[in-house]
């Protein structure tokens, strides 16, 4: 049995750096899976340095997960990386983001470690993971995993989204939304055994978190988006609605899932942008306002038909004397009849770019939030990551420059301008306080008599 052993003191960490050191490509996440349970995997599966492990090989891999795991928890992030494992612990030793996780993976009885996973394979792993087995599947929203029933005829695959990373800030930030996902995948992973329930684990990503530092030139620190160049993690064209032969609507997310009231996760990725399960027919253009209409039939069980609306208005603005393109709305109808509306106020652009935002969803940790508009828009939990989205103006249908919704004044610029205003105003006051030094008019003669000088002088 292939399994990786855990006995230094930082032994993923090591691991992972030594698997990785000379892989160059960037479009793969890194994969750990860990069972309650002896697994036997596949001995003559290489994973030598710097391989990426492919979709048939990863296929190959699960084999053991899908056919002898009565409970199989997935726990998915929007974004992970190897750094997130190596270069975040290193340089904030004081601190170790993945605590739980290396003492999951040392006692567990069978681990692996797959430092990199091409990232076609891992976008659509819950898929495949429903392809694979009849699952009874069960998406846990509130963490809590008492209710969670195993006497059951189907084995159970629970699906966890765990907190996103934000990309873009600063490493603090980051390094304290993976602390945060291991102590979830310790408490619930704990909850499990204390119950004594078999199961077996698989902690992966959609995509990476960060390009790997030995690829990143001068020339690529420049902001890219879809506007200039396809970025490297891009594997599918965005969807685009067209009026004759121009193309009026182009819509594009990396992860496009919702999740109802009663717990069923429904992802959109596939459907809307590889498989083009999706019809479009009901979208609306104009000059001044547009509808991307997407339906959607038998997305999940249960639900026969559903449809999501993004509305966008393009105004002029006497303020800034030009048309701004927004993203007003976001309107959910289920099999005809249930209607939810979220209001969104962020997601903005010049009529002539497109919007950008890393993070939409009814999340409050999310940069950009859809704000529920009624009782029933309560009832859905919404995430879509990366979405670039333009409604007027397209030019050789294809995306113009992207406008990102987060605004040009973060934080750690409000800290900058703060401490330089305080530091020039001290500046200010002592050069104000040497000028108002002053010299005596006379002095002593060392040959003379002392010099008196009147108090009234």
């Amino acid at each position: 049995m292939t399994r990786l052993d855990f006995a230094a003191p930082a032994p993923l960490l090591c691991t992972l750096a030594v698997l990785f050191r000379t892989s160059l490509s960037v479009d793969h996440v890194p994969m750990l899976l860990w069972s309650s349970q002896r697994l036997q995997w596949n001995p003559y599966m290489a994973l030598h340095e710097g391989h990426i492990v492919s979709a048939q090989e990863l296929t190959v891999l699960l084999q053991p997960f899908t056919q002898n795991s009565r409970n199989l928890i997935l726990f998915l992030q929007d974004m992970l990386s190897i750094d997130d494992f190596t270069y975040l612990s290193e340089s904030y030793d004081n601190k170790n983001p993945v605590q739980n996780v290396q003492e999951i993976l040392q006692s567990s009885p069978s681990s692996l470690v797959l430092p990199a996973v091409d990232c076609e394979a891992t976008r659509y792993l819950l898929s495949f993971l429903q392809e694979s087995e009849d699952w009874n599947l069960t998406n846990i929203s509130n963490l809590n995993v008492s209710q969670l029933e195993v006497n059951t005829p189907k084995p159970n695959l629970l699906v966890i989204q765990l907190q996103p990373l934000f990309s873009g800030l600063n490493e603090i930030s980051t390094l304290e939304a993976i602390a945060e996902n291991d102590k979830i995948i310790g408490r619930l992973t704990m909850d499990l055994l204390e119950r004594g329930i078999n199961f077996s684990v698989i902690y992966t990503a959609v995509r990476p978190s960060r390009i790997s530092r030995r690829t990143v030139v001068a020339g690529e620190l420049r902001r890219q988006l879809m506007a200039t160049e396809e970025e490297d993690s891009l594997s599918y064209s965005p969807l685009n609605v067209t009026t004759g032969n121009d193309i009026c609507i182009l819509f594009y997310a990396s992860n496009f899932s919702l999740t109802t009231s009663s717990s069923v996760f429904i992802d959109l990725t596939s459907a809307t942008f590889v498989t083009n399960n999706v019809n479009t027919s009901s979208s609306e253009c104009s000059d001044s306002n547009a509808t991307l209409s997407l339906k959607y039939t038998r997305p999940v069980n249960g639900i026969s038909s559903l449809e999501i609306r993004f509305l966008m208005t393009n105004k002029f603005y006497d303020g800034s004397a030009r048309n701004w393109s927004t993203l007003n709305s976001v309107e959910i109808v289920q099999d005809g009849e249930k209607f939810a509306k979220f209001n969104i106020s962020v997601i903005s652009a010049p009529a002539e770019y497109s919007s950008h935002c890393q993070l939409v969803g009814t999340s409050n940790l999310y940069p950009a939030k859809l704000i529920p508009s009624n009782d029933e828009a309560k009832n859905w939990d919404v995430l879509i990551s990366r979405l670039q989205i333009q409604g007027f103006n397209i030019e050789n249908n294809q995306f113009s420059y992207a406008s990102d919704c987060t605004g040009f004044f973060t934080p750690g610029i409000w800290m900058g301008l703060v401490t330089t205003t305080v530091l020039l105003w001290i500046l200010a006051y002592g050069i104000h306080m040497i000028m108002q030094l002053t010299t005596n008019s006379r002095f002593d003669d060392p040959k003379g008599p002392s010099l008196s000088v009147p108090q009234t002088e």
